[in-house]
């Protein structure tokens, strides 16, 4: 049997380059005569922006810790030990960076032991012990603290979850069977799966206090002093500690059962993170922690080998990484300053930008359109908003009255424009009404005045080929709605010159929108990829599929919404018009389907009815299924999925080719953020990569192996 020590040590060796944790051990008297104490700090040297995390050298620095404190208990030199982080971070787990490394199932089962062992003797140590989650606490960071006998947080706490299912893990050091046992498997299964399937979302220290995770919740600003002073009081006895009991009959069977609900709904089945933790928590009923330990040792282990993880990790490099870097964007300091903004269009999209673009940037925003009604429609929009804002506590009142004051609407161009930095169209997708605006507002801009526009298919280089000045148009395509999806396509038109580009991405920047640059290509990516994927659905139905099969064919996926109410969101009649201008590019593979056409002509807002006799469910709305025209050629879902997959496969094969964006991470990223794609599939290219359609359909993978998949 390997001691703690040795696994460590293996572990250690296989990752050279881990930003190493300290556990520095300090003593002190308590107040209130409560004795001498022992306090662990754990600390990586680095300040807040480089987070305290645990990998092999760190959990054996913390594990020595253990050793002394454990002796110091034993004699009885001590009554009680702590655990807390540097400023503003207690820990945010394992170090992902080592996990890509790990080659074999054995290797990332010491890993998972490895914390445990680690963990559990703050357990079974002879005094109290105490987590103070003084700051950011993620993963790890939060079961290190599961271990402990008391917990207190701090109101300051920005950040604190068990995002491991997120990632296409399960919370495995303690998580899965500590938590249910600590708080309840409803709340803790809110926690472990529904927090982490709905995009990550973070808890804040009043809700980890709230849901019992922590006993007491104190002010951040003299936080740790405070919880030392309520932990003399837990040891003298003055401070009583009461916790609910947990019903371990029906209730903990129903709360596992609306977890996987939940999973369905989310992921349908189709990555196993969610369902692992489930089981875990399942077995967790009958209190028996160290039988959970070792069945999270063992998940943990299967999922660190399986594609999953390696493409969750990959997705989250991909958003935390490589969108603060934009491949091929410009150098910054080419960009020139934007004091004023100005916005053609005030329907709804050309209202929801020029908000965007009043909270982030705070300059003057002016919004024109052809009638005065359209004008106060669109800035009563705005003020619309920043009112919400307000009535949430958003923003207080001075920076809602200076808000408003900087949007403005006005019926002349010449006017509003004159002085602008940048101007961007939100008018009707057609290429005559763009071009006409553009020469409209080129008439009257300032020279150095950036011309954007927010099409989402139209060639930006036939939109500017009409213009004096054509080097600074360009493509600026966001993702409806506006506020929640990060995507902006930065678009490359044939003369965009680079300071134009430079000025784009800058702007991005402070719009706080993961920017990337497309190359001038029919559709961008996200619409092209997008219609190839739902043309397909249609070609399907239109030969002959019923509706529920080709829905159901792609479930595996796990996506955010099926194909058909995706297009209801989008729009049929804006998704018929991006199939049209992708038809006119590439006929041969885009097709214009009749039914989505009689759809469109009908007036339909989709496919489907919501009742509320059956739920909301959607159902195949009569009025629609008598204008389905089919053949009689009917697929399997299989069959439809094979399909649909080649066909992903094949135009991405074809984008990469035509330097539409540098590279299939480019992609990926694109259909995460711009379209809501899962992070277990990577995006899309790890997915069809592992799936093995990559080289079906294009005879080769679009990553290397050993990127977002187990290393050779």
């Amino acid at each position: 049997m390997s001691t703690t020590a040795e696994l460590l040590k293996g572990a250690a060796e296989l990752f050279p380059d881990e930003v190493v944790t300290s556990a520095h051990v300090r003593h002190f008297e308590l107040p209130a005569g409560a004795g001498r104490f022992a306090l662990i700090t754990l600390d990586n040297g680095f300040d807040h922006t480089k987070p305290t995390t645990f990998g092999p050298q760190s959990l054996a620095n913390l594990n020595a810790a253990i050793d002394q404190v454990e002796a110091e208990a034993a004699n009885g030199e001590i009554t009680g030990v702590g655990l807390t982080g540097k400023p503003f971070i207690f820990a945010v787990g394992a170090d992902l960076k080592g996990v890509e490394l790990l080659r074999k199932h054995d290797e990332a089962l010491a890993i998972g032991k490895g914390g445990h062992d680690v963990f559990k003797r703050l357990s079974g140590l002879a005094v109290p012990t105490f987590a103070y989650y003084n700051g950011a606490a993620m993963g790890g960071g939060v079961e290190v603290g599961l271990h402990c006998t008391y917990r207190t947080v701090s109101k300051a706490l920005p950040a604190f979850s068990l995002p491991e299912v997120f990632l296409g893990l399960v919370p495995g050091w303690g998580g899965c069977a500590l938590l249910p046992n600590l708080i309840g498997p409803e709340k803790a299964v809110s926690v472990i799966i529904e927090n982490s399937l709905n995009q990550n979302r973070q808890l804040k220290g009043a809700q980890v206090f709230e849901l019992g995770i922590a006993d007491a919740l104190f002010e951040g600003a003299d936080f740790l002093e405070r919880s030392l002073v309520w932990t003399a009081g837990v040891l003298n006895g003055s401070v009583t500690v009461e916790r609910p009991e947990i019903d371990r009959g029906e209730a903990w069977d129903q709360a596992v059962a609306k977890g996987r609900a939940l999973a369905d709904s989310k992921v349908h089945g189709a990555a196993p993170a969610a369902y692992r933790a489930l089981d875990i928590i399942a077995a967790a009923k009958d209190g028996d922690l160290q039988k959970g330990f070792d069945a999270e040792d063992l998940a943990l282990a299967d999922l660190i080998m399986g594609g999953e993880l390696r493409a969750g990790i990959y997705a989250f490099n991909l958003v935390q990484k490589r969108a603060k870097r934009p491949a091929g964007a410009p150098d910054r300091s080419l960009a020139r300053p934007v004091t004023k903004v100005g916005v053609v269009g005030a329907g709804l999209m050309a209202s929801q930008l020029a908000l965007l673009f009043l909270r982030r940037l705070e300059v003057p925003v002016v919004l024109t359109d052809i009638d005065q009604e359209r004008v106060d429609k669109g800035v009563g929009y705005v003020h619309g908003e920043i009112e919400k804002l307000l009535g949430k506590g958003r923003i207080n009142q001075d920076k809602a009255n200076r808000l408003k004051g900087l949007v403005s609407g006005v019926l002349d161009k010449a006017e509003g424009f004159a002085d602008a930095d940048f101007i961007i169209e939100a008018v009707f997708e057609e290429m005559g009404v763009k071009q006409k605006v553009f020469a409209e507002v080129e008439a009257v801009a300032p020279a150095h005045a950036i011309l954007a526009t927010n099409t989402s298919s139209l060639s930006v280089s036939e939109m500017a080929s009409q213009l004096k000045h054509p080097e600074r148009v360009v493509g600026f395509h966001f993702f409806n709605p506006v506020a929640i999806l990060p995507l902006l396509e930065i678009v490359r038109g044939e003369l965009t010159d680079e300071a134009s580009l430079a000025t784009a991405f800058g702007v991005a920047k402070k719009l706080k929108k993961t920017a990337v640059l497309t190359k001038d290509a029919p559709a961008f990516v996200v619409n092209r990829i997008l219609t190839r994927f739902m043309g397909e659905i249609q070609n399907v139905i239109d030969e002959g599929t019923p509706v529920a099969t080709a829905e159901k064919a792609v479930e595996p996926l796990g996506l955010p919404m099926s194909p058909l109410v995706l297009l209801e969101l989008v729009g049929p009649a804006i998704g018929l018009h991006v199939s049209e201008t992708l038809n006119r590019a590439f006929p041969d593979r885009f097709t214009v389907s009749p039914n989505l056409k009689a759809v469109v002509e009908a007036g339909k807002r989709g496919f489907y009815v919501y009742r509320p006799e059956n739920g909301f469910k959607p159902e195949l709305d009569p009025e629609v299924a008598a204008l389905l025209v089919q053949g009689d050629s009917v697929l399997t879902e299989e069959q439809v999925r094979a399909r649909v997959l080649d066909a992903v496969a094949q135009e991405i094969g074809l984008m990469l080719k035509e330097g539409v964006v540098a590279e299939a991470q480019d992609i990926d990223l694109c259909l995460i953020t711009g379209a809501g794609w899962p992070f277990h599939l990577g995006g899309i290219t790890p997915y069809l990569d592992r799936e093995g359609v990559s080289e079906r359909a294009v005879g080769r993978r679009f990553l290397p192996q050993g990127v977002a998949s187990v290393p050779a």
